[in-house]
C-alpha cells in the first residue's frame, strides 16, 4: 500500500484517498490494543521481570533476511555509498540482506535497477522483484464498484505476462543479478492505482502459467495480509505447487490477525515473507522517539506471532524510513538493524519467553555455529531488570548493543554468563541486542 512519489514528508502532499483508507484502518495504530503508550520515565530503580527463558532446542522458522525497496522510477537511486550503508554490515551500516525491486512495465526502465541490485548481491543480499502493472497492451479497463477505469490483465494475455516476468528474470540474470523470486502482482487487492486481481485470477495464473517462469514465485502480496485472497491458493493443490513464497504486506493489519493457521496446515515446504510495510506511518520523521521503537515491537510480532521469515520495509531511503535522505541510519533504521545486523540469513528463530514483563518483548535466534542472539524491546517508561536463561549453552559471555533516546546501536561491552544465565538492565524505551560469545 505504499504511497507514490508525492507522499508526505519529502515532496509535497500525499494521496488523500490512500491516507483516508489508512486512517480508517487504523494503520498508524495496528498494535494499539496490545501496546500502551510509553509512560514518562520515573526515578525509581529497575522493575523486575519474570525470567526470559531461551530454548535453543525448540527451533522455529528459518530466517531469510531483512531489507527494503529501491524504486528508481519513483525516487532517485541509492548512491554507491548508500548501497554500502544499506547492505554492508560494518559500523554505521544497516546489514540488510534483502533488496526488493520493481518489475517495470516499460522494459526501457529495467536497466535502472541493475546497479543497486548488483551491489546488494555483492554484499550477500537476496534480491526479489514485484510488478505493479503488466505492459499496457496486456491490460483492459473495467468497472469495479465506483472505479470506472479499474485495470486488469486480459485473460488472453496470461501467457504473455508470464513471459514478461520471465524476460525480466533473464534480463537481470544477464546483468549479474540472480533473482531469488518474482511476484505475480503487488497488492492485487488494493490496486486503485495499478492492476487488480481476484483470488480466482491468481489461482488460474498460478495453475496455468507460473510454472513457465524460471525463478521462485511470490503471491499474493495482499496489502493487509487478507487471508481471503491467499486461502484459495492454499486450498488449490495445483496452484500451490507453483507457489514458492506466500508474500504479504502488513498495512493496518491487527496483531491478532498475524497468525495464519491454514498456512501452517497447507504450506509445508513454502516460505512465508512479509514483503512490504512502513510502520507506524509515513508522515512522521523516522527519528521521532520513542515512536520509532514501534518498529522494534512490530518486527518482534511479525517474527514471533506471524512467524514470517523475512521483513522488508518500503523505501530504504526516505524521511520516514531506515535511511535518512542524507544516507545515514535513522532511529527506525536502528530498530531494524538490531535484527538485521546480527540475525543473518540461515539463522533460525528459537523459542523464548516473548513477554516476560508488561511492555517488554523478547525474541531469540540461533546461528549455524550455535551462537544465540536475543533481541529485547522495552517500550515502558522505566528500566527493567531482566534475567535471561539460555538453556543448554556452553557459551561464557554475551556482547550487547543498545538504542534508546540518546544512543544508537551503541556497544555495551561484555557480560558474563553464570550457569547459562545473565541479568541485564533494559533501559526505559529501548531496544537491545545480545549475542553470545
Amino acid at each position: 500500500m505504499a504511497l507514490r512519489p508525492n507522499e508526505p514528508g519529502n515532496t509535497g502532499q500525499g494521496s488523500p484517498s490512500r491516507r483516508a483508507v489508512l486512517a480508517a484502518l487504523g494503520a498508524s495504530l495496528p498494535l494499539a490494543a496490545a501496546t500502551p503508550a510509553v509512560a514518562a520515565a520515573r526515578d525509581t530503580g529497575p522493575v523486575s521481570a519474570a525470567d526470559a527463558v531461551v530454548s535453543p532446542a525448540a527451533e522455529r522458522q528459518i530466517i531469510k533476511g531483512f531489507g527494503g525497496m529501491n524504486h528508481t522510477v519513483w525516487i532517485s537511486d541509492l548512491t554507491p555509498e548508500q548501497r554500502n550503508t544499506a547492505f554492508g554490515n560494518g559500523e554505521g551500516q544497516l546489514g540488510f540482506s534483502v533488496l526488493r525491486i520493481p518489475v517495470h512495465e516499460d522494459r526501457a526502465n529495467w536497466s535502472r535497477e541493475v546497479a543497486t541490485a548488483r551491489r546488494a548481491i555483492e554484499h550477500g543480499a537476496t534480491v526479489i522483484a514485484s510488478p505493479w502493472n503488466p505492459p499496457l497492451h496486456m491490460t483492459e479497463t473495467f468497472v469495479r464498484g465506483g472505479q470506472t477505469n479499474a485495470r486488469r490483465l486480459r485473460y488472453d494475455m496470461y501467457g504473455s505476462y508470464a513471459q514478461h516476468l520471465n524476460d525480466f528474470h533473464q534480463f537481470m540474470r544477464g546483468n549479474g543479478v540472480e533473482l531469488y523470486a518474482i511476484s505475480v502482482q503487488n497488492e492485487p487487492d488494493y490496486a486503485h492505482d495499478w492492476t487488480w486481481w481476484t483470488a480466482a485470477e491468481l489461482v488460474r495464473f498460478l495453475r496455468e502459467n507460473a510454472g513457465s517462469i524460471g525463478t521462485r514465485i511470490i503471491a499474493p502480496e495482499s496489502f493487509q495480509y487478507v487471508k481471503s485472497i491467499s486461502d484459495p491458493i492454499l486450498n488449490d493443490p495445483q496452484a500451490l505447487s507453483n507457489l514458492d513464497i506466500l508474500g504479504a504486506h502488513l498495512y493496518g493489519t491487527q496483531s491478532q490477525n498475524f497468525p495464519y493457521p491454514l498456512f501452517k496446515q497447507r504450506g509445508a515446504g513454502k516460505e512465508l515473507w512479509m514483503t512490504e510495510v512502513y510502520h507506524p506511518n509515513s508522515s512522521d520523521s523516522a527519528d521521532l522517539w520513542p515512536q520509532a521503537l514501534d518498529v522494534g515491537e512490530h518486527m518482534h510480532r511479525a517474527l514471533v506471532d506471524a512467524e514470517f521469515q523475512a521483513y522488508v520495509w518500503w523505501y530504504i531511503r526516505r524521511g520516514y524510513g531506515p535511511m535518512r535522505e542524507n544516507g545515514t541510519i535513522s532511529k527506525r533504521g536502528a530498530n531494524m538493524a538490531h535484527f538485521s545486523k546480527w540475525i543473518r540469513p540461515g539463522h533460525r528463530r528459537i523459542e523464548a519467553t516473548s513477554q516476560p514483563a508488561p511492555n517488554v518483548y523478547v525474541s531469540a535466534y540461533k546461528a549455524p555455529d550455535s551462537r544465540i542472539t536475543v533481541v529485547a524491546v522495552n517500550k515502558g517508561g522505566a528500566p527493567v531488570s531482566q534475567r535471561f536463561v539460555l538453556e543448554n549453552t556452553a557459551r561464557s559471555s554475551v556482547l550487547s548493543w543498545v538504542t534508546d533516546g540518546g544512543r544508537t546501536l551503541a556497544a555495551q561491552g561484555g557480560t558474563g554468563l553464570s550457569n547459562g544465565s545473565f541479568t541485564a538492565t533494559l533501559p526505559a524505551a529501548s531496544i537491545t541486542t545480545y549475542v553470545t560469545q
